[in-house]
């Protein structure tokens, strides 16, 4: 009896076109890239006013706790968590992380809002 090879022309095609695929899109995204540093080849910096549209996020952050993770995976609704500020002191306003303003939590219409009280220098 005659062990039947493997047919190895169909992954093999298959691999060479992945490969294809991907050389493809390195060569497209360095085409990119080349675009890219051409554009800012200048060395103009952007002024504020071509920036002032970017949308960016802002957290704000009404105090912490730390738990050990017994304690989180006994939560459940109705659980109250204390947080590391009194209820009198200012909420955090972070953008990417770093603080650049402080707040008083306030209600406008059924939402919450931040009044701002300081902004870091």
């Amino acid at each position: 009896m005659s062990e039947a090879q493997p047919n190895t022309s169909a992954p093999a095609g298959k691999l060479e076109q992945a490969l294809d695929q991907a050389a493809h899109a390195v060569s497209v995204g360095t085409r990119n890239l080349e675009e890219l540093a051409q554009a800012g080849a200048g060395g103009e910096e952007l002024s504020l006013q071509q920036l002032s549209d970017v949308p960016i996020p802002v957290t704000v952050q009404l105090g912490r706790v730390r738990l050990t993770l017994g304690e989180l995976c006994r939560l459940k609704s109705g659980a109250l968590l204390e947080l590391d500020r009194e209820s009198h002191e200012p909420a955090d306003i972070l953008v990417n992380g770093k603080i650049v303003a402080h707040g008083e939590i306030v209600t406008i219409d059924n939402h919450y809002g931040v009044r701002i009280t300081s902004v870091e220098p």
